[in-house]
C-alpha cells in the first residue's frame, strides 16, 4: 500500500524545498507543485511533493495515520482520531447522490 504523508514547507528554491512532518525532515522534490512559500503543507511520497493541503487537510490526514498506527500496535480506539466523523452519516459525492432511487414522498425505503 502507498502512503503519502503531509509535511510542512521549511525552505523551498530551485524546485526543491527542506520540509518536516511526523517527526521527520526531508527534502522533497517540488515539480509537481511548483514552489511554495514557507509553511505550506504538501502531500509527500517517496521524496516528491504530489499536491497541496491545507492546514486542514493535513491535520485530518495526520489522525487518520495515527489512528492506523494505534491500530497496528494493538489499540482499538480509533474515535479518538476521526472526530469529525462522529456522530454524523458521511455525505455521498453529488456524482454518487444522483444514482440514488427516487421515493414517493413519505416512504422512508
Amino acid at each position: 500500500m502507498c502512503i503519502g504523508t503531509p509535511m510542512k514547507i521549511v525552505s523551498c528554491e530551485h524546485g526543491m524545498a527542506l520540509a518536516e512532518g511526523r517527526g521527520q525532515t526531508g527534502r522533497l522534490n517540488m515539480l509537481m507543485v511548483g514552489e511554495l512559500p514557507p509553511g505550506s503543507w504538501v502531500l509527500a511520497f517517496q521524496g516528491a511533493a504530489l499536491r497541496s493541503m491545507t492546514t486542514e487537510e493535513a491535520a485530518q490526514t495526520d489522525a487518520a495515520l495515527d489512528a492506523l498506527a494505534a491500530v497496528l500496535a494493538g489499540g482499538d480506539d480509533t474515535d479518538a482520531h476521526f472526530r469529525d466523523l462522529i456522530d454524523r452519516e458521511p455525505p455521498l459525492p453529488a456524482h454518487l447522490r444522483d444514482h440514488l432511487p427516487v421515493h414517493p414522498q413519505g416512504d422512508p425505503t
